[in-house]
């Protein structure tokens, strides 16, 4: 007679799933948080040229990127090239506002550190992108790199 019996009947214990909704939802959020959105749509046709020295930018929310290239719906804006700021085409005198509206969204101590990526079509004549180039240094935006990937051996 002792006081403690063992108790044969006993099988394992059911799994308990009450923290299951916490991990969803944990990693949910964590999926949510490290995902980059896509922050603009190309309206223009932008077949990047290759180059022989690439060099990755570090900050990309240092970054003013320019599109030219021909539209992609040439019955609304026609078939010459243009220029795209944001989400919308604009014309070249659109450039330098732009590049200043850009700058007043930094703080001033990594406004030095702003680079301009040109993003050109290969097949695009380069007078409008001089042009682009003109407004930018009008602009004091003088830090300009030219988007393009990597030549293949």
């Amino acid at each position: 007679m002792s006081k403690f019996k063992p108790d044969k009947q006993k099988g394992t214990p059911a799994i308990s799933t009450a923290s299951l909704p916490d991990i969803v939802f944990m990693l949910l959020f964590f999926f949510m948080v490290t995902t980059v959105m896509r922050e603009t749509d190309v309206l223009v046709e932008v077949e990047q040229p290759s180059a022989s020295e690439v060099e990755k930018l570090e900050n990309k929310s240092l970054v003013f990127y320019i599109y030219i290239g021909e539209p992609m719906d040439p019955s609304l804006y026609g078939t010459a090239s243009r220029v795209q700021l944001n989400d919308a085409i604009a014309d070249i005198n659109d450039v330098r506002p732009a590049v200043e509206t850009f700058r007043t969204t930094k703080v001033e101590a990594e406004i030095p550190l702003i680079t301009t990526s040109l993003k050109v079509d290969k097949a695009t004549k380069m007078g409008i992108v001089t042009d682009v180039k003109q407004e930018l240094r009008l602009a004091q935006a003088l830090k300009i790199s030219y988007a393009a990937f990597e030549k293949e051996d």
